[in-house]
């Protein structure tokens, strides 16, 4: 089974921001039913931002 990541569009300057777009997606999914992703993950980039990866 080939596993394949989902980015999130934005990359943030700092890995708190980042931090939060994930809290909030799994708040999200569990608060409004939707289905929740195997495993979110915040990820740096090769130019040092920090952004959003999950597995449906």
């Amino acid at each position: 089974m080939n596993i394949k990541w989902v980015y999130w569009g934005k990359l943030y300057d700092s890995k708190f921001q980042a931090r939060v777009l994930q809290q909030r997606l799994e708040h999200d999914a569990w608060m409004y039913g939707y289905n929740t992703p195997q495993e979110i993950e915040v990820y740096r980039s090769r130019r040092g931002k920090y952004g959003v990866r999950f597995i449906l």
